[in-house]
């Protein structure tokens, strides 16, 4: 579990759902022992993972202890609040805002869309002379990173600025005077990763949630606050750069700033819709002068995976532009140095593999022929064959592939139901099979026997058909308790069997043993064991009836010599 980077997963929490991998544009998860981890050295911190993990396992690094440390030093915290908030504290005037964000023990508020100004007016010195070929947008670090390590031949087509937080950062450290910490609120996950890579500019990033919480925390309620004529965005409001949460807001303020009009400007929201644009090209087969727009959230950064998603995408689009204000001229503003170079940071292909190696993975998961290929995106990549990259690189399991579990799970209860010398069926609610074993068609009758040859489980097939006493089966369906009947004499046969529950009301199974060897063995046994008694009685009555009869004998001749000896003795 790496928690220095700004996502993680909780590995106590992870659930095996696999959720994170179908939705990662860049399949930057990593399961193993069936828990699903972050690989930071893919990732792009776009913050889908966080949002559709059911369980919550994927989490992100909480900086508010370490802003918290920072105000109780003596340097001064400014926050760099991200335009988007008029969306995020809905209805809250701005004046309030600063006021609860100074009662937390920041200095001074001002808006990273003056930033995003500065931004659009370099943007726009560079476009002038645009004559061909595509620029795109520094102004997201998701997408940054994403061109960097998976389009990597398109790094030199990013403007070669700051992001407007950084740009913001900068200019507030050159606006005040003294040493001072700047703290970013905002929407966004991958203004952690700016931090960490920035840490002279920018010392922590917080996400709102965590800022709402915070409120709460210190028993602070915005709305209910009184501002104070002190209580205002430093070292001015922002205007046109206020449009910059919202997609094409970027475009719209680069061309207030005019002599850009042979420039063909392009928005693109999401990750795959960036990858679908680009992705087979090549910079020079660009004609055109072309500047790209690109968000990483669909929607824009209004959007982010760090917003309450409270409300319908466009009402979050009309609080943007209601509440921004600006003129149709640019005036003159002083602006600064943000020029930055990007490298590019591509990540290991797994494209090199061999056919047989490929082949071998897709064995393992019981591929073994094309057909059998189903690219289904149930382990969450597209295609079995990027799935099987996936196993030879080490990012996936077989045990993800849902068709192989199926598959693995059917031959256990194949091999169990073969091996079990008893009957055994199970039937669905409507007293269809969904399997059972030779035996049973055994004991079902020859017909039974010759459909089982033909279909292996004899799956769908009517039970009433096959059973005289399906009734028994029924009657545990509606009512839910498991019946057991000794012998059930079933035309020449007697059998014992025994219906259980494996989905009340839905599925239920039965186990049947053919007794009737068994009560004929007892049957003979028992016969021949009233045979030997008659003859122990018989034999017992000759014994008594002879010693009856020597017992009699003998006392006929005690009495004779009884007699004798008397009349020898007179």
């Amino acid at each position: 579990m790496n928690h220095s980077y700004p996502i993680f997963t909780a590995d106590a929490e992870c659930q095996d759902c696999f959720k994170c991998v179908r939705h990662c544009p860049v399949k930057a998860i990593k399961v193993e022992g069936g828990h699903a981890s972050v690989m930071p050295e893919l990732c792009i911190a776009c913050g889908h993972c966080v949002e559709v993990c059911p369980a919550h396992a994927k989490k992100i690094r909480d900086d508010l202890e370490r802003t918290k440390q920072l105000i109780q030093r003596d340097v001064p915290v400014y926050v760099s609040l991200a335009p988007s908030w008029v969306s995020e504290f809905k209805g809250l005037p701005f004046a309030k805002m600063i006021a609860a964000l100074k009662r937390l023990g920041f200095a001074g508020v001002s808006e990273t869309a003056l930033g995003a100004q500065i931004v659009s007016s370099e943007v726009s010195k560079l476009l002038k002379h645009q004559k061909k070929g595509v620029v795109i947008s520094s102004a997201c670090p998701v997408v940054v990173d994403f061109v960097r390590k998976y389009l990597p031949e398109f790094t030199d087509c990013i403007s070669p600025l700051l992001s407007p937080v950084l740009s913001h950062a900068k200019m507030l450290h050159e606006t005040i005077k003294g040493k001072i910490k700047v703290v970013f609120a905002g929407p966004c996950i991958a203004k952690k990763n700016e931090a960490d890579s920035h840490p002279d500019l920018i010392a922590t990033a917080i996400l709102f949630p965590r800022l709402r919480q915070w409120f709460k925390e210190a028993g602070i309620d915005p709305w209910t606050l009184e501002p104070t004529k002190e209580d205002y965005f430093i070292p001015q409001s922002a205007e046109e750069g206020a449009l910059y949460p919202i997609e094409g807001g970027m475009n719209e303020t680069i061309r207030l700033h005019g002599g850009c009009d042979h420039i063909h400007f392009a928005t693109v929201c999401g990750i795959s819709a960036l990858r679908q644009m680009l992705e087979g090209l090549s910079p020079l087969d660009i004609k055109e002068p072309v500047f790209i727009e690109a968000l990483a959230c669909i929607g824009g950064c209004v959007h982010g995976p760090g917003t309450g998603h409270g409300s319908p995408g466009l009402l979050e689009r009309l609080r943007i532009t209601r509440n921004s204000e600006w003129k149709n001229e640019i005036p003159a503003r002083e602006l600064i140095d943000i020029q930055m170079d990007y490298a590019q940071s591509p990540v290991l292909s797994d494209q090199n593999v061999s056919l047989q190696e490929l082949r071998q993975a897709l064995r393992i998961v019981g591929k073994t022929k094309l057909e059998d290929e189903l690219n289904c995106g149930g382990c969450g990549y597209d295609t079995c064959i990027n799935f099987a990259k996936a196993l030879l690189s080490g990012k996936a399991e077989p045990c993800m592939c849902v068709s192989y579990l199926r598959q693995l799970s059917q031959k256990k209860s194949n091999a169990i139901l073969r091996c079990i010398p008893a009957a055994v069926v199970i039937v669905d609610r409507s007293l269809r099979l969904i399997e059972c074993n030779k035996r049973f068609a055994e004991l079902s009758g020859e017909e039974a026997l010759q459909i089982y040859e033909m279909i292996p489980g004899m799956a769908g097939t009517v039970l009433e058909k096959l059973v005289p006493f399906a009734d028994l089966f029924d009657r545990v369906l509606q009512n839910g308790e498991e019946l057991k009947r000794d012998m059930l004499r079933v035309n020449n046969r007697l059998l014992s069997i025994n219906i259980f529950n494996i989905d009340p009301g839905q599925v239920v199974g039965a186990i049947l043993f053919d007794v009737t060897n068994v009560e004929f063995r007892r049957e003979q046994i028992a016969a021949r064991a009233r045979e030997v008694i008659q003859k122990n009685l018989a034999t017992v009555q000759d014994i008594a009836c002879k010693l009856g009869e020597h017992m009699a004998e003998t006392e006929i001749l005690l009495r004779s010599i009884a007699e004798n000896y008397a009349d020898n003795k007179e």
